[in-house]
């Protein structure tokens, strides 16, 4: 099976910084877009940051714009999100996710949740005092 394996989420100070990796299993990343969302309790799920298939092209969330990002390391089939300045609103279950885009065009975030087809299991982010 396709999967992801994430690391990285825990708790962390509001102001701090955290880094989420997430190492995909079963493909190759090189013909992949990925991105990064995120659920708190009682909201629906919502796209963060994504990154094109040779990473010529990324896309971030207004509320995340200057704060995080993200990056790929296609040898290691893995992609990174560095979150700073992190406050409590960030605070969710961080997913990523695969789709198939073979192709230097940006990522979609916005409603996309249902195009990205392969998924990881979530990594818990606590931003708290």
């Amino acid at each position: 099976q396709l999967q992801f394996a994430e690391s990285g989420g825990g708790l962390v100070q509001p102001g701090g910084s955290l880094r989420l990796s997430c190492t995909a299993s079963g493909f190759i990343l090189d013909y992949y877009a990925v991105g990064w969302f995120r659920q708190a309790p009682g909201k629906e799920r919502e796209g963060v940051a994504c990154i094109n298939y040779n990473g010529s092209k990324t896309n971030y969330a207004e509320l995340v714009k200057g704060r995080f990002t993200i990056s790929g390391e296609n040898l290691k089939n893995t992609v990174h999100l560095e979150m700073n300045s992190l406050n409590p609103e960030d605070t969710a279950v961080y997913y990523c996710a695969a789709m198939y885009a073979p192709y230097p065009a940006t990522c979609p975030l916005l409603g996309a949740t249902d195009r990205y087809r392969y998924w990881g299991q979530g990594t818990q982010v606590t931003v708290s005092s």
